[in-house]
């Protein structure tokens, strides 16, 4: 299975740098998987919401020319569905018998996601009703991937 995490922004602290990597390493054996980091629009305290707009907007169609066509995609969204990692990792794998080869995780910037994205998506995924930060949340996303491929396998990581 490919798996795609399409983020707004580039990760600079090295405690997130280090732990990405070591999912990164974790998941080879399991799947495909590919980081895409589309640029950020830069804002400023003050803008109204119209500007707000036009800032997601504008990484919506930087993430957009980022998804393959025929991708499964799964936008985290705070106003999503929450799961429990049983249950997502139930759906993950539901999703490779129906066919569905890629699937893509959109995580936006620090004003989250765009409409256009959030109508692109197959479904919407909440992780918490509490917010993260769009860099802790790669990470975070990248565990329960992790997490989710050994719960399908029966693996020991995820009791």
């Amino acid at each position: 299975m490919q798996v795609t995490i399409v983020a707004v922004g580039r990760i600079r602290e090295t405690y997130l740098t280090d732990g990405i990597g070591e999912y990164e390493k974790r998941l080879r054996s399991y799947c495909q998987l590919r980081i895409i980091e589309v640029k950020d629009e830069p804002f400023r305290e003050g803008y109204s919401q119209a500007q707000l707009e036009v800032v997601k907007a504008k990484e919506a169609e930087r993430i957009t020319r980022a998804i393959p066509p025929r991708a499964y995609v799964i936008a985290l969204d705070v106003r999503g569905k929450m799961q429990s990692s049983e249950g997502l990792a139930a759906i993950v794998a539901k999703l490779g018998v129906e066919g569905w080869s890629h699937i893509v995780f959109v995580i936006g910037g620090a004003l989250g996601l765009h409409a256009s994205i959030i109508d692109r998506a197959n479904m919407r995924l909440s992780f918490s009703l509490l917010t993260f930060p769009h860099q802790l949340m790669r990470l975070i996303l990248m565990e329960q991937i992790y997490r989710w491929f050994t719960i399908t396998r029966g693996e020991s990581y995820h009791h």
